[in-house]
């Protein structure tokens, strides 16, 4: 589907060129400042297993499959989520089910494992059309005369999503404003206190900021969340039907007590921040390789037609629609909005003859295994026709991972393709999408995947 025009080979989207050789320890504190890709050399993207030692961490970076699926599946229940991980994330969603470990983490999973009933698919399809339609007719009022911003209308469109999915409300434009740009600064700051910290070095207030941010995105939704605790735990509020009201109910499965109002703002907020910023970002990424691949588009607009016959794109719909399917996969692969998964290693341990010692971290890259040549044909190439290609089976099945592997695999992985493949069929229906005559953006990778400077896009009308 979708063949490049003639004469021209695949597009290849922008990434870091990785350097030829590894970095000396003081290049790799500059350049890891800002962004964890741009630390990467030539052979980080074909070697089996590396290891880097810094001041207070030796860590490993696994791209061996094998080695990938022994250290995910975690069998032998040495391979903890890091603590340096906790650290990164603590300010935002705590000691959530994300975050824990062990007993903990599979007891919060029990708790929790209700409220995912409220994101079957055709149950929350209807939240997910409403706020795409609210963001289409934003976008038809928006001036088209100049290039518009899309990450700042993805975060809206998905942090609607969820937000209607979890409070049973819609997300106004200032309150998604505010999420946007706190969780910048969030990232923004995070970053350098996590390179200070690895380094053994003074914070310099990096973190307290970082820590300021994470409240301002707690403070849009903390007080929904505080009243409906107050009022369900006095025995006056109404039951809802939604994420909240289930982890309102939850129980501990040894001790029978509820989770308290900090812990259900940890759950929501890890809940809220996995269902809206990685779909923000895959959507971004998405809409830019769109505007670069003209021909792709015509060829999604007709898909999208003869599926649909003109109708508004229903639940049904989704099943078919296997171009639209395999542009979120393959942006996916490009851009894995969480691009490192660390583990902790708590037992020595030998791995492809490297002997890894207790505390050490690994390192496993879904942005290195999904661009490494020895698992992927044209691994930097944007290519969506490959999650058809039987030649590709195998690395569709093991080496690809956007969504992590194994017991901890994420949970609303279905919800975000069913999210992303609506709002990139509507946006394609409404609009035709042109990249401007401007330098193409450039990834930078924190907590999650982003462009450093907001991608701009130009919205034609189709009709």
């Amino acid at each position: 589907m979708a063949d490049a025009p003639e004469g021209e080979g695949p597009f290849t989207p922008p990434y870091p060129v990785p350097h030829r050789s590894k970095a000396s320890l003081f290049k790799r504190f500059l350049t890891g400042w800002n962004s964890w890709i741009h630390t990467l050399f030539e052979r980080s993207y074909t070697m089996q297993m590396g290891e880097i030692r810094l001041p207070r961490l030796d860590f490993f970076i696994a791209n061996d499959l094998s080695v990938v699926e022994r250290v995910m599946d975690d069998r032998e229940k040495v391979f903890p989520k890091h603590r340096f991980q906790h650290e990164l994330l603590d300010p935002l969603i705590g000691n959530s089910v994300f975050s824990a470990n062990g007993k903990d983490w599979e007891d919060q999973r029990e708790m929790v494992n209700p409220a995912f009933a409220h994101t079957n698919l055709k149950r929350v399809f209807p939240a997910m059309q409403g706020a795409v339609d609210d963001l289409l007719a934003t976008i038809a009022t928006m001036d088209r005369s100049k290039p518009i911003a899309v990450d700042p209308l993805m975060t809206h469109v998905a942090a609607d999503i969820i937000y209607r999915t979890i409070f049973s409300v819609k997300l106004d434009q200032a309150s998604a404003d505010r999420i946007y740009h706190a969780f910048h600064r969030y990232q923004k700051n995070i970053q350098p206190g996590a390179m200070l910290k690895l380094y053994g070095l003074p914070l310099f207030g990096y973190r307290r900021r970082a820590a300021r941010a994470a409240a301002e995105i707690h403070a849009v939704f903390g007080p929904i969340v505080k009243a409906r605790y107050d009022a369900w735990h006095s025995g006056g509020g109404e039951a809802g039907n939604d994420i909240l009201q289930s982890l309102l109910e939850a129980r501990h499965p040894a001790s029978g007590e509820p989770f308290s109002y900090q812990a259900i703002m940890e759950q929501v907020s890890t809940i809220f921040l996995a269902g809206h910023e990685t779909a923000a970002s895959a959507m971004t990424w998405a809409l830019y390789l769109l505007a670069e691949c003209p021909h792709w588009q015509d060829a999604l607009l007709v898909e999208i037609d003869r599926e649909t016959k003109g109708e508004p794109i229903a639940f049904e719909h989704l099943r078919a629609l296997g171009g639209v399917r395999n542009l979120f996969r393959e942006t996916l692969r490009l851009y894995p909005p969480v691009s490192f998964l660390v583990r902790e290693v708590t037992a020595p341990t030998t791995m492809r003859d490297k002997l890894l010692h207790k505390g050490a971290m690994i390192v496993i890259s879904p942005w290195l295994i999904q661009r490494n040549r020895n698992n992927w044909k044209c691994p930097h190439a944007f290519a969506p026709e490959r999650f058809d290609d039987p030649e590709e089976a195998e690395a569709c099945r093991r080496a690809y991972m956007p969504f992590g592997k194994g017991p901890r695999i994420c949970i609303g992985a279905g919800f975000a393709q069913q999210e992303g493949m609506l709002i990139l069929a509507s946006i394609v229906r409404a609009f035709r999408l042109r990249y401007p005559d401007i330098p193409r953006p450039e990834p930078v990778s924190r907590l999650t995947l982003r462009p450093k400077s907001a991608v701009q896009l130009w919205f034609e009308d189709r009709r």
